[in-house]
């Protein structure tokens, strides 16, 4: 069996968040793309919505294209994700926004990229 099945997205999009270093944030869509599928933003907010208590995935680390927290989860409220992102760094503007052009991770380099996608990290 290829090593890439054995990933479900849901996994790989923690295993994806969970290289965003503190300080640093990544879009929805951005994690999306990175993992080949540029059109599924949404599910990568559904993979981070079902996170098990306790994950050690920094789901705060990502926040729409736009700058902002869009989160409807009741367990883990805008304002915790705002404050955990503060405590790391991140400073919101006046509009209540990250600027990205400041704070946007890069992303993974292709090696780490490959092997994430190969389920080898």
């Amino acid at each position: 069996m290829d090593d890439q099945k054995k990933l479900s997205f849901f996994e790989k999009v923690y295993i994806l968040v969970r290289m965003i270093p503190e300080g640093k944030v990544a879009s929805y869509g951005q994690i999306a793309a990175y993992l080949g599928h540029p059109r599924a933003a949404r599910t990568v907010g559904w993979a981070l919505h079902g996170i098990p208590e306790g994950s050690d995935v920094p789901w705060q680390r990502v926040i729409n294209n736009k700058g902002r927290i869009t989160i409807s989860n009741v367990e883990y409220s805008a304002s915790l994700q705002r404050d955990l992102l503060e405590e790391e760094g991140i400073v919101f503007g006046e509009d209540d926004r990250v600027d990205l052009r400041v704070y946007r991770w890069d992303g993974p380099d292709w090696v780490e990229l490959e092997s994430m996608l190969r389920g080898c990290l």
